[in-house]
Order: structure tokens, then sequence, then C-alpha cells
């Protein structure tokens, strides 16, 4: 018999409206129904949330670490597990680990990693990000530049295997490193191509577009930028309104002007999300850790290398939401869309997550008004 479960007290967000003094009634590990708080519940357990708000888990599409454990250094179940839970104390429920630019042995150990964390189904665990190798040396941002290389035959056949094999598969591409026919292969196959880390022309990236490609990476880093006479790729995400864009709310790698012109610009189905780009500090004292080797020094909310060149971001997806409200005065609700449905609309998993609906995963998270974190509910259990 299914656990009824009544999360009652609490202001709920379903993902488009709010709702007072009503009830959030889960079975097992969905969502049954949000009903007033007045009717009487079938519940065989009732948690109270009294004056707090209860608002869908937040679905994280970039994440290179948590909890002291950089993907990649690591790659195995294990690793994925402990980052998920570094980052479930600060609300994100859904997760990619995100691996960057490295040897191909290094990315055959992440994709098993990923087979084994699916298998073994991690809690949080969405599936993977390849963020290269396959980049362009010129935005190559802290990523090596002597790993960054063209794709070949056998990388596109090991990301389609991966896709069939183990679900979710996001990868990073710049038109300088594949061809169009291979990014309409990938789309073809239900692998979700994004583009990033280039300096090509907006021409150039709408023919990506149409070729199959519906994300940009981080948007206005590791990218050419609008300006007036070649719009690049920025131009390029902003006027396509198919494309859905990734966006590091830290106040470091996006200015908050930049951040404004780009949510007022960006119109139609695809929309900017949220992604944290976190490392493996997060969560933890690390003042420093190693990428592909290379010493990387945390200080005053930065990332960098020793050259100066960022690294990685240095926030969570809560804190990214409250910067939102508090920085540049974005409604509640619309700061916790791009943390949750957008996200999940990117994925292409917005029929399951990214709001609560009957039907839908209970993933859900717990804050104050002040948006401080409570509780992380993930697969209707309680995470932390």
């Amino acid at each position: 018999m299914t656990t009824l479960t009544a999360i009652r007290g609490a202001r709920i967000f379903d993902g488009h409206d709010w709702h007072g003094d009503h009830t959030l009634l889960l079975g097992g590990d969905r969502i049954r129904a949000i009903l007033p708080a007045k009717e009487t519940l079938p519940a065989t357990r009732t948690v109270d949330y009294d004056g707090l708000l209860v608002v869908p888990g937040f679905i994280d599409l970039q994440v290179n670490g948590g909890g002291g454990v950089q993907f990649g250094d690591r790659t195995s179940a294990e690793a994925i597990r402990q980052i998920a839970n570094a980052h479930a104390r600060f609300g994100t429920t859904r997760l990619l680990p995100t691996l960057i630019t490295d040897t191909r042995e290094v990315t055959e150990k992440a994709l098993e990693a990923g087979r084994a964390a699916r298998a073994e189904k991690v809690p949080g665990f969405l599936g993977l990000h390849l963020e290269g190798p396959h980049l362009s040396h010129a935005r190559k941002g802290a990523h090596d530049p002597a790993l960054i290389r063209p794709m070949e035959e056998p990388d596109l056949d090991r990301l389609l295997r991966y896709r069939r094999e183990a679900g979710l598969l996001m990868t990073t591409v710049a038109p300088e490193s594949v061809t169009l026919e291979q990014i309409a292969t990938l789309a073809g196959n239900d692998v979700q191509v994004s583009i990033g880390h280039t300096d090509t022309t907006a021409k150039t990236a709408l023919a990506c577009f149409e070729a199959g490609a519906r994300m940009v990476t981080h948007l206005f880093n590791a990218m050419s930028p609008l300006t007036h006479r070649e719009p690049g790729l920025v131009g390029a995400a902003l006027h396509d309104g198919r494309v859905f864009a990734g966006l590091i709310a830290d106040g470091v790698h996006v200015d908050p002007v930049a951040m404004g012109i780009a949510l007022r610009a960006k119109q139609g189905p695809g929309r900017i999300f949220l992604v944290t780009d976190a490392m493996a500090p997060l969560g933890t004292e690390m003042s420093e850790f190693q990428l592909n080797g290379r010493r990387i020094f945390r200080k005053d909310g930065r990332l960098t290398l020793a050259d100066g060149t960022l690294a990685g971001a240095d926030i969570d997806m809560l804190s990214s939401v409250r910067l939102l409200v508090e920085r540049l005065r974005l409604p509640l609700d619309e700061a916790l869309r791009m943390a949750s449905l957008y996200p999940a609309s990117a994925a292409r998993i917005d029929g399951s997550h990214g709001r609560l609906a009957p039907g839908y995963v209970a993933d859900f998270v717990a804050l104050t008004p002040a948006l401080d974190h409570v509780a992380t509910w993930i697969d209707g259990v309680l995470s932390v």
C-alpha cells in the first residue's frame, strides 16, 4: 500500500501559481494533488511546514562538482552521489554531473559512472553533461587547450551509445570542432546539444540551431559577444525564440545589468535558466583544488586559475535565486521558474519534473520567506 504524505501549512508554488491554505499530497514518489487545507485527507503521515514556502525542486544542468568532489578527478557512482548530496543542501533535486574537456580515457570513465549511477538510482542523478572536448581554442576558458579536439566518428558513436544505454545526455560543442551533420545526428538521436565555448558568428550559430542544437552553455561566458554588426552567439541565442540558454547568476560571471538585458530580450518557448557551474568546493571550506592538474584558487566568491581566468563558479542554486530576487528585483515566481521549470523544459523532462502537479515526481524544497533552506525532498523522501 502506498504511503500518503500530507505537507501542510506552507504557501505552495506549483511552478505557475501560488496556493495559500492548501496541502500538498504525496503518494510514494509522486505528487497526488494540491488540495484546500480544509478537505479531509486520507494521509497516513503529516508534515507541518507552517509559515514556509514549498516550491519545485531546483534542476541544475551544469554541475562540475561539490562536497569536495570534482567530477573527472573522481568518476564513480559514489562520486556522483556525494556531489548530488552536497547540492541537495541548497535545494537542488536533479542535476547533470558535468565533465569538462578531458582525455578519451577519463571521458569513458565518466560515462561508465553515469551508467552506474543510473543503475543504482542515485537520488538526484538526472544524466550527464559533457562540456567538451569539442570546443574552440579561442574561447577555451579554463579548459585545457591540449585536450580540445574536433569530434571524430568514435566520439560520435560513444555519445550515441551512452544515450541508448543510459538515458539523458547533454553535450556542449563549438561549431569550430563539430559539423552541422554531427549536430543533426546527435539531436536526431535525442542527445541534447548545447553550443558554447565558441567564437562563432550569429549566422553559424543559427545554422547550428536549425541543425538541432537547442541550448547555449553559460550565456555571455566563453563565447563571441553581441555587437551591432556581428551579433555573435549571444545575439543568436537571444534572437532565436526556440533556444534555451543557461546563465551563471553569481554576479561574477555576468554583470547584473547584462542579466537584466538578456531576461528582457529573451522571448518565446526557449527561456533563460539558471546553472551553477559549481566546482568541488561547494558546501566545503576548501580554499583551492585541482582541475586537469592545475591549481584553482577560491577567494571572494571566485574560482580562478593562477592567471585570474575564471574556472567554474562558487555558488549554489538557492543563492542564485536569491541574487535574482535581491539584485535584479525579479519576481520570486519567475526566479523559481528559472531554477526549476525552465531547466526541466530545456532538458525535455517538463512532463515529470519542474512543477508540483498530479503525477509529477515529488521533488520539492521548503524555504523560509527570506529564502533560507529548510528541507529538500527527492522522490517523495526527505533528503536533507
